[in-house]
């Protein structure tokens, strides 16, 4: 009925293969640099949850705050499209790739901190579950696929060009939004804080290792120090007896001299 309002609102979303959702309209060099960004800033916290479409809300959400008038649905595929590339282009030489895709070096930041990650969780080894790395490594190399929550309601026979998805317009709704948001965005500050926090520990013991080598280091000087002193003193004290020496002779040789010079004299006479 044209009269009456519904909670929810029907669009047609093009997810195909083309990457149809970045056609109308195009997105800008300028502005995937921005989404890549802000996708890059949330990427812990893509790792940690599956909550994927409530991150990809916050995105939305930040592009808008930028000026840039994208729905999480159409944030969503340019990443999936950007990844699709950025895997293309890894068989290239490194000229090729900037020439083809501009924005592999973005990619590639992306996912370099993305594995430094992994390697700091394995690291830590224990406090951290098999199940959990698992899903941290299963999302190194799943960007392209459909998100876990995404795939409820999907057929599982073949690749369907369009989809009818149904976004929630309804007022009454937009709290518990705001709430589960707040909540991922208060689990990922927490995420940041414990890495800040193992971080600034492995620096405090690299610190003290390095002062506990120096100090070492200049115990070692110092005692080379003091022994070139006391070898230096010791040629010194030997310089002085040699002198000491060579003076008492040269005394000697005069006054032998003296006495004989004396008896010529008095033989003389």
């Amino acid at each position: 009925m044209e009269g009456q309002h519904h909670p929810y609102t029907s669009v047609n979303i093009d997810t195909g293969s083309g990457g149809g959702a970045d056609r109308f309209p195009q997105w800008s060099i300028q502005e995937t640099r921005d989404f890549l960004m802000i996708r890059a800033e949330l990427d812990p916290t893509f790792m940690e949850t599956k909550r994927n479409k409530l991150l990809w809300e916050v995105i939305s959400t930040k592009m808008k705050e930028k000026g840039y008038n994208r729905s999480a649905e159409q944030c969503k595929c340019k990443w999936k499209n950007l990844v699709t590339r950025f895997k293309g282009c890894e068989t290239m030489e490194t000229e090729g790739m900037r020439q083809q895709f501009p924005f592999y070096n973005e990619l590639q930041a992306i996912f370099g901190a993305r594995m430094q990650r992994m390697l700091w969780i394995e690291a830590e080894g224990g406090g951290t579950s098999s199940s959990k790395r698992k899903a941290v490594a299963a999302q190194l190399s799943s960007d392209e696929e459909d998100d876990n929550e995404d795939s409820d309601g999907d057929q599982k026979g073949g690749s369907k060009k369009k989809r009818k998805i149904k976004i929630n317009t309804n007022p009454s709704n937009s709290s518990n939004l705001i709430t589960s948001l707040k909540e991922i965005m208060d689990e990922f500050m927490k995420q940041q804080m414990q890495m800040e926090m193992q971080w600034l520990k492995a620096y405090e013991a690299r610190e003290e290792e390095r002062k506990i080598k120096e100090m070492e280091w200049r115990q070692t000087m110092e005692a080379l120090e003091n022994e070139r002193i006391m070898m230096d003193r010791r040629w010194r004290e030997r310089e002085e007896q040699r002198r000491i020496r060579e003076d008492a002779r040269a005394e000697k040789r005069d006054a032998l001299i003296t006495a004989l010079l004396n008896k010529l004299r008095r033989e003389d006479m």
